[in-house]
């Protein structure tokens, strides 16, 4: 059955002025003025084809047609009302699928995401490899991208933004630091594919590699890899990045708290 196309705004209007029997009293309860509460009224008129309120010596007074739809409609907020809760609790979920480069989830979310857990057991994690996913075709609540901030999406950044130079010898190349240059060596002798495997590559002796101070970070603290010299600021940085609808979730709202605590 095809569904008739309700004016949702003009009935929420209506209903606000049925209530107090005021357009000024139900603008201010809808944050808008007088004149745009009955504009809404009149167009709502017009679309139903009878008179809602007459005005008396006394003020505002509903017609019998008014009053014999107010019932109904009101039952209907309430409908949606529970139609919002149950969608939100569905939200509320103790699962989460989040997207994030492989590297970034090894060297700095994995463990998070472990302490995380341990003060919330019932929480579940899945994880994408993929950071640049579509939220809506891979199911996503959150993404970690490297990026100089979350564009069109909320974000957070984790940490300061900023590079570290680790290893020694020429120049590793990676996609965030594609064509390295060094006196002696004509081009980078070593490219992969991703600023963890440049790390990897400079811890194992292979040269020498500019690494987000955020993925360096616990590989310097454990002595597995030194630094050459302090961090240096930088563009892009580690972003958790999501669409509004999902940034606004409770769990989101929480776990995002919990890793740019």
């Amino acid at each position: 059955m095809k569904r008739t196309h309700l004016p949702l705004n003009a009935l929420r209007v209506f209903d606000a002025a049925a209530r107090h029997l005021s357009f000024t009293r139900a603008a201010d309860e809808l944050a808008v003025t007088p004149a745009a509460v009955g504009q809404q009224i009149r167009a709502l008129e017009d679309v139903l084809g009878v008179v809602l309120f007459r005005r008396t010596p006394k003020g505002l007074e509903l017609t019998d047609e008014a009053s014999a739809g107010l019932e109904a409609l009101r039952s209907g907020f309430l409908h949606f009302e529970d139609s919002v809760r149950a969608m939100q609790a569905g939200q509320s979920s103790h699962v989460y699928t989040i997207a994030a480069p492989r590297e970034f989830f090894a060297a700095w979310l994995a463990p998070r995401l472990a302490q995380f857990r341990k003060a919330n057991p019932e929480v579940r994690f899945a994880l994408v490899s993929d950071e640049d996913a579509d939220f809506t075709e891979a199911n996503l609540d959150l993404a970690v991208r490297w990026a100089e901030g979350p564009g069109d999406l909320e974000g957070a950044a984790l940490g300061e933004p900023g590079r570290i130079e680790v290893g020694e010898g020429c120049w590793i190349a990676w996609p965030g630091d594609p064509a390295p240059q060094d006196e002696g060596c004509e081009s980078p002798p070593l490219t992969v594919g991703d600023a963890g495997q440049a790390l990897a590559a400079a811890a194992s002796g292979m040269g020498k590699a500019r690494i987000p101070v955020l993925l360096a970070q616990s590989w310097l603290e454990s002595g597995r890899i030194a630094a050459l010299g302090e961090p240096a600021p930088c563009r892009h940085g580690y972003w958790l990045v999501a669409p509004s609808p999902q940034w606004r979730q409770k769990k989101v709202k929480a776990l995002v708290a919990f890793l740019t605590a």
